[in-house]
């Protein structure tokens, strides 16, 4: 592809260049996949005024999120197994982040580790914690994020019990390839050449420190059992004592539970339906995202995710009521197509498309944008 200028450019290009079972595991919502799709329409419904008359000769687009200097009021969402789309996946958009000036949080189910992210960028990142139910392998992932100076700690919420996905049923999805998938992989020559070659190639996060995991093998039995159904708001009150920094709750997606989390002192809440993987027909991030907003009003930080393909849909989340968003799907399909190089084009990708809907809605600063400044057709 000669030209990239959009994110869908990217995904194109990803589908042709990972093995399909890869592909499906990114573009896949659980079950009928009906939230998985209403995310991005609903999104799409959400219009902006245009406005003119306003001098727009310097738009800048620079915020903070959660504390975080962001050139771009973006973060790099947690995604595990980055670097099986892409050799030293997580490495390659951590330091992307780092010299763009954007938050990049690294996911419990990396292939990299925390340790490795911290030797590559010698920068903070924020450190994603999936809760299991071994709670010494929790606290020692904790202690190992605060040694590594991550400057927060993005809880994942919605994950007490896995939602289906049939493409991954279907397609036998393992890191231990069946033989259809290996016929696939056989297809795709660079990408199994540098897999080959990479030397990062086990979860770093979980073998040798997970009780009994020491190897693929093992893994996989613990992975089966890994999510804890007991997650409860007593266990969020222990990892934040335990902590003691920033801490992030991600997949909120109702006013109560918003309200539960400001009322323990939460800095930040991602409203967020885990990219329609989990609970199949719940509603799109963003038909929450002001509903949350009006409830918790200035008691906590909101952080979007779920269906941001476009600088416009940064345009939208602001202006209904988050500081910033997360990059979880555009981040995959820009790393697969093209590694590093992708993600430094998706980067400027998204600030061009951000600059050019402030500037035409008559914006020149990112706080400038307000409720106001969009309309819903649900609301007509």
């Amino acid at each position: 592809m000669s030209k990239i200028t959009c994110v869908e450019d990217f995904r194109q290009l990803y589908k042709r260049r990972v093995p399909k079972m890869f592909y499906d595991y990114v573009e896949a919502g659980s079950y009928t996949e009906s939230t998985f799709h209403r995310n991005e329409n609903e999104l799409k419904d959400v219009c902006i005024r245009q406005r003119v008359g306003v001098d727009i000769s310097n738009v800048d687009t620079s915020t903070t999120m959660v504390g975080a200097d962001a050139k771009i009021p973006i973060a790099f969402a947690p995604v595990g197994m980055l670097g099986i789309q892409n050799a030293g996946g997580e490495i390659k958009v951590a330091t992307a982040a780092r010299d763009y000036g954007v938050p990049f949080i690294l996911s419990t189910m990396s292939i990299c580790s925390i340790e490795q992210i911290q030797e590559a960028t010698g920068a903070p990142f924020w450190f994603q914690l999936y809760v299991v139910k071994d709670r010494e392998f929790v606290r020692d992932l904790i202690h190992r994020a605060k040694a590594a100076n991550c400057s927060a700690l993005v809880v994942t919420m919605d994950l007490p019990m896995l939602g289906q996905r049939h493409k991954d049923v279907k397609n036998e999805l393992s890191i231990r390839p069946n033989f259809r998938n290996m016929l696939n992989i056989m297809t795709k020559p660079k990408w199994a050449l540098e897999m080959a070659t990479t030397p990062y190639k086990g979860f770093g996060n979980v073998m040798g420190h997970a009780k009994g995991v020491d190897d693929l093998s093992s893994l996989l039995v613990w992975a089966k059992e890994m999510v804890d159904p007991a997650l409860d708001w007593e266990y969020v009150e222990w990892i934040r004592q335990e902590w003691g920094g920033k801490i992030i709750l991600k997949g909120i997606l109702d006013v109560e539970d918003a309200k539960i989390a400001a009322s323990m002192g939460i800095d930040s809440i991602i409203v967020s339906n885990h990219g329609g993987r989990q609970l199949d027909g719940a509603g799109s991030s963003i038909y929450w995202l002001p509903r949350i907003a009006d409830a918790v009003g200035d008691k906590m930080e909101l952080l979007f995710d779920s269906g941001v393909r476009t600088g416009m849909d940064i345009f939208r989340a602001k202006a209904l009521g988050a500081s910033g968003v997360l990059l979880g799907r555009s981040m995959v399909y820009a790393l697969g197509a093209m590694g590093r190089p992708g993600i430094d084009q998706l980067l400027q990708i998204y600030e061009n498309e951000l600059k050019t809907t402030m500037g035409l809605a008559g914006k020149t600063k990112i706080s400038d944008i307000q409720s106001g400044d969009v309309y819903s057709v649900w609301d007509q």
